[in-house]
């Protein structure tokens, strides 16, 4: 079994270095020819161009005060269909959290979630907590490990503590699992110590 030991290493060094490529153009070639599709482009990455170039000149449109008039038109419309307008609204409020103006996921922080020091990593992604009985809380979004869903929890101020870090690299590493991103020593703000 010796003999075949280098081998085995060899072919799992392989995988890891095989996978996240390949893993990768599968996904930037299966986006391409969806866009292609929708966009009925014959040529294979064309539709991707033209949406990249639609998108640019959708928002310089949007940037005069014609066609800031038009989308808000379209919005009122949108907010106006029943379940559409809930639909509307978040996916709105998503993308908005990520490349908008108010950005929603720009405050990194670690919550201690038990006196036996278990901490979480999040973002807080409100201060004030409209809700009768939870005024000294915040409300912290904690993404999942390996999937881009996650949980909304409302934590007291006093268990929260901002992390000097960017929000990209943290949400990298807890997506990631602690894999990616920077040193986790990093991320822990120091402990108080008790007087």
């Amino acid at each position: 079994m010796r003999p075949f030991r280098p081998l085995l290493r060899y072919f799992a060094q392989g995988v890891l270095i095989a996978a996240p490529i390949l893993l990768t153009l599968y996904l930037v070639i299966t986006l391409m020819a969806a866009i292609d599709g929708l966009m009925h482009v014959p040529v294979p990455g064309l539709g991707l161009v033209l949406a990249l170039c639609l998108l640019t000149l959708l928002g310089f449109v949007a940037s005069s005060v014609i066609g800031r008039r038009a989308v808000a038109l379209a919005e009122g419309v949108l907010r106006r269909v029943p379940l559409v307008k809930l639909l509307y609204r978040a996916l709105k409020d998503l993308v908005g959290a990520f490349v908008g103006e108010r950005k929603g996921f720009d405050r990194p922080v670690v919550v201690q979630l038990s006196e036996q020091g278990a901490l979480i990593l999040g973002f807080i992604t409100r201060e004030a907590v409209a809700i009768e009985g939870l005024e000294d809380h915040v409300a912290v979004y904690l993404p999942q490990a390996y999937n881009f869903a996650g949980n909304l929890v409302f934590v007291r101020r006093s268990s929260v503590q901002p992390l000097k870090v960017k929000s990209s690299e943290l949400m990298s590493f807890i997506i990631s699992g602690g894999i990616a991103g920077f040193q986790p020593q990093s991320l822990v703000p120091p402990r108080s110590t008790p007087n």
